[in-house]
């Protein structure tokens, strides 16, 4: 801690803080808010009611009106700090509002109502962090069949990225032919082409296969990408062709070079690829929309869809959900953090 804190501390002179200095700190303080403020902000969020999501001006933190049991009432009554006619307050238990008129009963004496004006009472509110919006969520759809979905659409599709990118990446990289320059510009230059471009054509393909309705259909066709391609190609470009000559000498297939010497040694690259997958295909919402009619097929991000009606629109479900789904990214990030700055630091080094 005290090495963080020394590093955290540190200044332009020496032992002085400098304006630099505190332009840097501002930078990084507004810098922080950005990134994180939207995140601190959702998960926050996920454990307000309905009212409260909604509620203007917006608060940071999950308030809610206490409640207190009156002997006499089936369900527990929301509580007010009421001001009285004399100008003492008193807190009371509503019974109904009628109009600008709230019915309140004291507590401990139920058998009283006493009428007051709704703008002279004040709702007795408490932060709670509480999980109803959680286990509503996972209630209120197949969230284990969506789940399902999502995990077998994000494993393989992130495998078969991986596969068909290296295989790529390693040619390209690697091998000496013809139009090697000119295939790899003409892969780069479709990261210009709109995915909205590419979506009818991409359909009618999978129609005409039969893939309609069916997982493979939202696996198969994102399997190449050009941002992985170009990835892997870079790094593999650090790789010495001295161990490819050596390995051949040995007497060594390309396929087993490929597996034991490019696959070991470009390891960082795959796991920022692998990252990125992850989240492309978790988070992807469009394509499996327009592939999957089938209720019992549909990924998370497709299923959350359900809790947006016409009149209506469950946002405390959302956000308890869209936190839940935020989960596996985390955790895969987390694995594979260490080569992230590795894998992106050494790309287009050669």
């Amino acid at each position: 801690m005290g090495s963080i804190g020394t590093f955290l501390t540190r200044t332009r002179g020496y032992g002085r803080f400098d304006v630099v200095d505190f332009a840097t700190y501002l930078y990084l303080f507004f810098g922080t808010i950005v990134m994180f403020g939207p995140i601190l902000w959702l998960v926050l969020s996920s454990f307000k009611t309905s009212a409260e999501v909604v509620k203007f001006p917006p608060r940071l933190l999950p308030y809610r009106q206490e409640t207190v049991a009156v002997k006499g009432y089936d369900e527990p009554l929301s509580i007010y700090n009421v001001t009285l006619e004399d100008g003492s307050t008193q807190v009371l238990a509503q019974v109904r509002r009628i109009g600008l008129e709230g019915q309140m009963v004291d507590p401990a004496n139920p058998d009283e109502i006493i009428k007051v004006h709704i703008n002279d009472r004040q709702p007795v509110e408490s932060v709670v962090f509480s999980l109803d919006n959680f286990v509503e969520g996972i209630q209120s759809f197949n969230f284990l069949r969506y789940l399902i979905n999502s995990i077998i659409v994000t494993v393989f599709a992130t495998a078969l990225t991986l596969l068909v990118n290296s295989m790529a990446a390693f040619a390209l990289s690697k091998y000496q032919f013809r139009g090697s320059t000119t295939i790899f510009l003409v892969m780069i230059g479709t990261l210009m082409v709109p995915l909205s471009v590419i979506l009818v054509p991409v359909f009618l393909v999978i129609t005409g296969v039969g893939w309609n309705n069916n997982l493979l259909g939202v696996i198969v066709p994102g399997a190449a990408t050009p941002t992985g391609v170009f990835l892997l190609r870079q790094y593999m470009l650090t790789i010495p062709d001295e161990l490819i000559d050596a390995a051949r000498i040995d007497g060594a297939s390309e396929w087993r070079i490929y597996t034991q010497i490019i696959l070991p040694l470009a390891k960082p690259a795959l796991a920022v690829l692998t990252i990125f997958s992850v989240m492309w295909r978790w988070n992807d919402f469009l394509w499996p929309l327009i592939v999957l009619s089938r209720s019992e097929l549909f990924t998370l991000q497709v299923g959350l869809n359900s809790f947006q009606g016409e009149l209506n629109v469950q946002w405390h479900l959302i956000l308890a959900m869209t936190v839940v789904t935020l989960l596996p990214i985390t955790i895969v990030f987390a694995i594979l953090q260490r080569n992230i700055t590795a894998g992106i630091a050494t790309t287009g080094m050669k």
